[in-house]
């Protein structure tokens, strides 16, 4: 068990603080990957710490905000079909589609559930066997393993009445679509430790080498953070760039070696499409000819209305980094946690939320550790 407590440690914050100040001798910009990052940079009031010349992008790090809006017009029209369960994670319901959300569909009369996992959701496909049971699939190399483990226990189980909607979706491509299509000068990369625990450290040895970007993996801690930006920063005074691990706690640089193993043995990659970015190849995953039994794509046939994006929303620009939440002329007026337009406001790891819940009502010198 690892003792956090040091981790949040006012004192060595302020030392690591110090350091960075000293370091930072001309205008940076970094970007942080993980939605996780980006809510704990705010919530610790790192961003308003940290020297004006050292700037914090957040980049396609949130599942539920790079979830083009047709794909939820999709689960929408999904269910609507007979007998048809959509069981998904909470932070997807109140995510507007062109039309409608799943909570207002579910208020109609919709059979739509929440669930805490995949498995969650198999367990009601075998309880319910007269009615088809469809899971949401969408999120990272850190939750499709375990959406992976539910579809050979389905067909280990002989279930068939289980479907899964896979819009599962890859960082390293995303990275790579962001410096080949982004205006913004990045400067280095946080780099999501989650994610990075199951990929390692080797899949983004691209963006030193092809880029001469240095990136670090770093925890969730504000000490993590800290960290990881001084490890940034003394790349930058050697001059030599590479993927360094700051959260070596939990990451390894092959990473997880079983759950690759299992992602591989269930999904093939694809290209697919990410909200803000277009499609990107090689970014997505679908599941494999021998799973064609539980692969919605394969079984249900579905007529989409035309999608539109929500006037004014600019998630997109927020997610490639082009822009922050405040450049919305929508922030914090018509759109709010309470009644959202874009995703980037209903996700818990959404930058929009973020900034709304931390950063607007502080001062510049406040932080919290």
């Amino acid at each position: 068990m690892v003792n956090l407590d040091k981790f949040r440690d006012s004192k060595i914050a302020k030392n690591l603080l110090k350091k960075i100040d000293s370091l930072v001798t001309s205008p940076l910009s970094f970007m942080e990957v993980c939605g996780t990052h980006t809510v704990a940079i705010s919530q610790f009031g790192i961003r308003n710490a940290l020297p004006s010349n050292l700037k914090f992008l957040s980049g396609p790090g949130c599942p539920v905000c790079v979830t083009p809006i047709s794909e939820i017009d999709h689960i929408i029209e999904l269910g609507e079909k007979k007998d048809i369960v959509i069981t998904t994670f909470g932070d997807m319901m109140r995510v507007p589609g062109s039309h409608s959300t799943l909570e207002k569909e579910r208020a109609k009369g919709r059979d739509i559930r929440v669930v805490y996992s995949s498995m969650d959701a198999l367990n009601i496909a075998e309880i319910e066997g007269d009615k088809k049971i469809v899971f949401v699939g969408v999120g990272f190399e850190t939750t499709s393993p375990t959406v992976a483990v539910t579809i050979r226990k389905a067909k280990e189980k002989g279930v068939h009445n289980f479907y899964v909607f896979s819009r599962f979706k890859l960082i390293p491509p995303a990275i790579k679509g962001v410096l080949e299509m982004g205006k913004n000068r990045i400067d280095g990369f946080l780099l999501p430790g989650h994610v990075s625990t199951i990929i390692g450290s080797h899949r983004y040895d691209f963006i030193p080498k092809d880029y001469q970007i240095p990136c670090v993996i770093g925890g969730f801690e504000p000490i993590d953070i800290l960290h990881s930006i001084v490890l940034l920063l003394e790349q930058f005074k050697r001059g030599r760039f590479k993927v360094d691990i700051q959260y070596r706690r939990s990451v390894k640089e092959e990473g997880n070696l079983e759950a690759i193993k299992i992602l591989e043995e269930v999904f093939e990659v694809k290209d697919t499409d990410w909200r803000g970015i277009g499609r990107i190849k090689k970014s997505g995953l679908e599941l494999k000819a021998r799973y064609n039994f539980c692969d919605v794509d394969k079984v249900f046939k579905v007529k989409i209305k035309q999608s539109r994006e929500p006037k004014g929303c600019i998630c997109g620009e927020i997610l490639m980094g082009n822009k922050l939440p405040q450049d919305c002329v929508l922030f914090g007026k018509k759109c709010t946690p309470h009644s959202p337009v874009g995703p980037c406001m209903v996700s818990s790891e959404g930058a929009c939320s973020a900034y709304y819940k931390y950063d607007v009502p502080r001062t510049n010198t406040e932080h919290h550790f």
